[in-house]
């Protein structure tokens, strides 16, 4: 499973963590995917969306 947006593309970003004695490890950050049931053209179709998008999607409904 692609952890990727199928709206706005928005995937893993990668990153540091800095501990108190300012060590660093290597750290991925993955975007918060949902499945939701959309209604595209007339038919039902399950997609994968970040919630950035889920909560614009929702404003324009």
């Amino acid at each position: 499973m692609a952890r990727k947006c199928e709206i706005c593309g928005k995937g893993p970003q990668f990153g540091n963590r800095v501990s108190h004695s300012n060590k660093k490890t290597r750290h991925k950050f993955n975007p918060n995917i949902q499945n939701v049931r959309v209604e595209v053209d007339g038919e039902v179709k399950k997609i994968k969306i970040c919630t950035s998008c889920l909560r614009s999607l929702k404003k324009s409904v």
